[in-house]
């Protein structure tokens, strides 16, 4: 028998936040018990309604007057906001999924580190980019761990950068790069990111460059063959575009990312990549912390 869902509350009510609730309305494990905002007549609030989904536009405050309303909460806003709905989440005990380049809370790509994330209370995303990128650059570190330099460059659709990812753009390069530190223990590394305006608007497109002597081009191949599997259990859309190339010291692996198209064009891969991420974080949660086998 099915049991009962667990419920989810979203804060930021843009992009991102919208399109999280498309996918925690298809979600067998989550239900949503609140969309938050500021904006009762914004695009995703006046989604929300239509699918009578519970609306505030108390933001985080409808969840402190209300702490039933969820038990999980995916923090949608920017990265200065949740530096404060942060400790307030935390006081109340919900299990906190932040979608902003804060870099508060642990870093989690979930095809490297899902497992090691789901006791901690508040979880970081990283990037869009970081989330398309750093597998990638793990594979390469964990193969040649001498590599000395990593770059990594997303070019997106000027249409699928809302006002959050526009004010956070300092905030996303710096994230990226040090997210990339953290999981390969590459020092020297860089962060790229590029809104294309072109009509019609181009799929999210990533690549990774490294900088090294001798690479081990038959394992990493091998293991990024591996990794899109993987990436595509939750992240449909993602593609690594040709074996590795390398030429004058430099490896160069490119990808692009097609979104769902569950509430954004299928374009928007970079939001939707974060997005997947983040439910899928939530219902691995759900089902190993909250209920063991949850549907049975």
């Amino acid at each position: 028998m099915n049991r009962e869902k667990v419920k989810i509350g979203i804060i930021g009510t843009g992009n991102i936040g919208t399109d999280l609730l498309m996918k925690v309305m298809s979600s067998k494990v989550l239900e949503c018990g609140i969309f938050a905002g500021r904006n009762l007549n914004s695009e995703g609030m006046i989604k929300a309604k239509q699918l009578n989904v519970p609306i505030t536009d108390k933001s985080i405050d409808y969840i402190i007057e209300n702490p039933d309303c969820c038990s999980i909460v995916f923090d949608a806003t920017s990265a200065s906001t949740h530096l404060q709905n942060a400790p307030i989440l935390k006081k109340l005990g919900k299990f906190t999924i932040d979608l902003t380049p804060s870099k508060y809370g642990t870093f989690c790509i979930p095809v490297i580190n899902i497992d090691n994330v789901l006791d901690c209370n508040n979880v970081n995303m990283v990037t869009c980019g970081g989330q398309a990128t750093i597998p990638i650059a793990k594979i390469i570190s964990k193969n040649n761990p001498d590599t000395k330099y990593l770059e990594v460059v997303s070019t997106i659709a000027s249409k699928s950068a809302g006002i959050g990812t526009r004010d956070n753009i300092d905030e996303f390069t710096q994230t990226t790069k040090e997210a990339l530190t953290y999981f390969t223990g590459i020092k020297n590394t860089k962060a790229i990111i590029t809104l294309n305006p072109a009509e019609p608007p181009i799929t999210m497109h990533s690549t990774v460059y490294a900088l090294i002597e001798s690479p081990k081009l038959e394992q990493i191949t091998k293991d990024l063959k591996k990794l899109e599997s993987k990436m595509k259990k939750y992240v449909p859309g993602f593609e690594i575009l040709n074996e590795p190339i390398y030429e004058n010291g430099r490896l160069t692996i490119p990808l692009k990312v097609t979104g769902s198209g569950d509430f954004l064009p299928k374009y928007a891969g970079n939001l939707d990549i974060i997005t997947c991420a983040a439910i899928e974080i939530a219902e691995k949660y759900v089902i190993k912390k909250l209920g063991g086998n949850y549907y049975e």
